[in-house]
Parts: structure tokens; sequence; C-alpha cells
């Protein structure tokens, strides 16, 4: 999750023990709201108060570069130099 955040440029603006806290980058909140978006690191898992967006950090990466799941998947492999575990059916 943590290098997720990275590469969206996650600058927590609150934090509370394995909480972190900020507006959402995702609906591009407006309100005054600065812990709207929370980020769980420990269970690896976020929500939005405001767009109720939530998931795992693929679910993450794909709600903010607005892909498909299958290509997010692909791009963030890319991005952090990983390989691609394709699954080859037989």
């Amino acid at each position: 999750m943590e290098q997720v955040l990275g590469l969206l440029g996650f600058q927590l603006s609150n934090r509370s023990g394995v909480k972190w806290y900020r507006r959402c980058r995702l609906h591009e909140s407006k309100s005054g709201r600065r812990r709207s978006f929370s980020v769980n690191v420990a269970n690896r898992r976020y929500y939005c108060h405001g767009c109720h967006s939530h998931g795992n950090p693929l679910e993450l990466w794909a709600a903010a570069t607005k892909l498909s799941l299958n290509q997010a998947a692909v791009d963030l492999c890319h991005r952090l130099g990983s390989d691609v575990p394709w699954v080859w059916r037989w």
C-alpha cells in the first residue's frame, strides 16, 4: 500500500497509528474536511467517506488512474519494476 501511495503522491495530512488521512484525490474533494480519505496501512485497505470508494492497493491504483483492474495490474507492475504475474490457460 505504501508504494502505491508514494506513486500517487499521497501526502498525509493526519496520522493516527496505522491509519493515515487526507482529502480524497479520487473525487477531488473540495470540502474543508481533511480526513475524508483514510488508509489503514496494516490492513492495506482504503476508504473515502465522500465518494465511498474503497479497496486494496490495486483497486486504489485502478480508481486513481481510471484504468480497468487488469490494465491497472499490468501498469502497476511495470511502474514498480515487478514482473507481471501472467496466468496462462492450458
